[in-house]
């Protein structure tokens, strides 16, 4: 606590001098020293005006345009603010200060807070990426990856056993597999008062374990720009699911093109650089590859994520995924799959594939294994009150 804080009014003063910035006391009559004054300069660096005496202009690339002192400010912010706000300022800085081609650098990539943010904005920068960067990019990406893996891991396997199992229920059952709850529910109005029982005339059962495949399940990302974030949770998901042996995963990315890099799945760092962010979107095109994969139409599910802007024929689309819902497929159209809010889509297209039974809606990483549950359950879909 510094001696200016025991004051209240003082206190005030000087929260909102950090707050407006700029030159020396911003009319608070409050002046900085000290790690106060260190916090405005690295906030007056990206987001502020430099220093007028000195130049007389907007400060509008304070960071300067070197690795070093870009590496510098890094350090400065992580040292100053919580992990959240540097995650923030550093999005800020790329995007404010054109900084993506610092990111090329090792050294700056060892100083950057890494985040699924800063992954997008690696992967789509990968292809002007030197080999001496790679290296440093994917152990960056690999860092994001894991920390993801050990959030949702556990959860969605969790979750979508248990919908595996209650989804392979049967109606004559052996003993030691009757779901008794079930079946008690189920018979409820066969019960004998006088002898204080229920007759059950219909068993229900668990579905016996069994290392055979139960569901297929084939993720349609759009690998277009503004679907960074949902790439990089899409991929650990299709990891994590192609870990789970009842679930046979395909994993399929396109932008204008399609590429299926199911094979890669054990890896979902490999999955990532084996996309590339940017270009056109031709909906229509990937959804015909995929159908050509389904095998067992009754037993499969399909995840389409995607804004829904459609740069390929529009109706053969809708006319698509009519066809394979007809054919019993569970099909799937998420928006946007990050923690990023709402996202801007096609709301024409989102409203068509909504009369076709397939609601589209944006999708939170924490929701995203009740939704799969659902739909490998048959149930309604969990769709957010947003929508």
């Amino acid at each position: 606590m510094t001696t200016e804080s025991t004051d209240p009014a003082r206190e005030r003063l000087r929260r909102w001098r950090m707050v407006l910035g700029g030159d020396s006391a911003d009319g608070t009559g409050c002046a900085l020293a000290g790690r106060d004054a260190a916090m405005d300069g690295a906030l007056a660096a990206l987001y502020g005006k430099g220093d007028k005496a000195q130049s007389g202009k907007d400060r509008s690339a304070g960071l300067g345009a070197s690795a070093p002192s870009v590496a510098r400010w890094l350090g400065d912010i992580r040292t100053y603010f919580p992990s959240s706000v540097v995650q923030v300022m550093q999005r800020d800085a790329i995007d404010r200060l054109g900084l993506s081609t610092l990111l090329l650098e090792p050294e700056m990539l060892e100083a950057v807070e890494a985040d699924v943010h800063l992954v997008g904005t690696l992967l789509s920068l990968n292809r002007a990426m030197p080999e001496t960067t790679k290296e440093t990019a994917r152990a960056v990406v690999r860092k994001v990856v894991e920390d993801l893996e050990k959030r949702l891991a556990t959860r969605t396997r969790a979750t979508l056993t248990g919908a595996l199992d209650r989804s392979a229920r049967v109606s004559r059952p052996r003993h030691h597999d009757i779901d008794w709850n079930r079946t008690i529910a189920a018979n409820l109005k066969h019960y004998l008062p006088q002898y204080r029982t229920v007759v059950p005339e219909r068993l229900i059962g668990y579905g016996r374990a069994s290392q055979s495949v139960k569901k297929e399940v084939v993720l349609c990302i759009d690998q277009s720009g503004s679907m960074a974030a949902s790439v990089v949770y899409a991929s650990v998901f299709g990891a994590v699911l192609a870990s789970m042996r009842s679930i046979s995963t395909r994993l399929v990315v396109f932008d204008t093109s399609v590429v299926d890099l199911t094979d890669q799945l054990d890896d979902p760092v490999d999955v990532l650089f084996g996309t590339q962010l940017g270009g056109g979107t031709d909906i229509n095109r990937a959804l015909a590859y995929c159908q050509s994969q389904i095998t067992r139409p009754t037993e499969t599910v399909v995840v389409l994520i995607s804004d829904l802007y459609e740069g390929g024929i529009r109706n053969e689309m809708l006319k698509r995924v009519a066809a394979m819902k007809a054919s019993g497929v569970q099909f799937v159209a998420l928006l946007a799959l990050s923690d990023e809010g709402a996202p801007a889509y096609d709301r024409e297209h989102a409203a068509a594939l909504a009369a076709l039974g397939a609601p589209a809606f944006a999708c939170t990483p924490d929701l995203f294994p009740e939704v799969m549950a659902a739909a490998i359950e048959k149930r309604p879909i969990p769709v957010p009150d947003t929508v």
